[in-house]
């Protein structure tokens, strides 16, 4: 998987946002919780964050955007904690 994470077509912010879109789509909020975590970490925007889930809205459905705009804020949360 290392591989395809250091392909040089596709700078490392986007695949970062594509793989969130992704776990929206298909469903997978551990998954989604993990990567929103490490997007952040690795200097993707929350703002940004956002707008890949506002954007999934369209094309996965508003549940889906839903769930996923609680699942960030329990994360952007849990970062912003004190100790972490």
């Amino acid at each position: 998987m290392g591989e395809i994470w250091t392909r040089p077509a596709i700078d490392h912010p986007t695949r970062r946002l594509l793989t969130l879109a992704m776990m929206i789509a298909l469903n997978r909020g551990e998954e989604f919780k993990m990567h929103v975590r490490a997007a952040i970490q690795h200097g993707v925007s929350k703002d940004l964050i956002k707008e890949v889930i506002l954007q999934s809205a369209i094309y996965c459905g508003v549940p889906a955007a839903n769930t996923a705009f609680h699942q960030a804020a329990e994360v952007f949360a849990a970062l912003e904690a004190p100790g972490t």
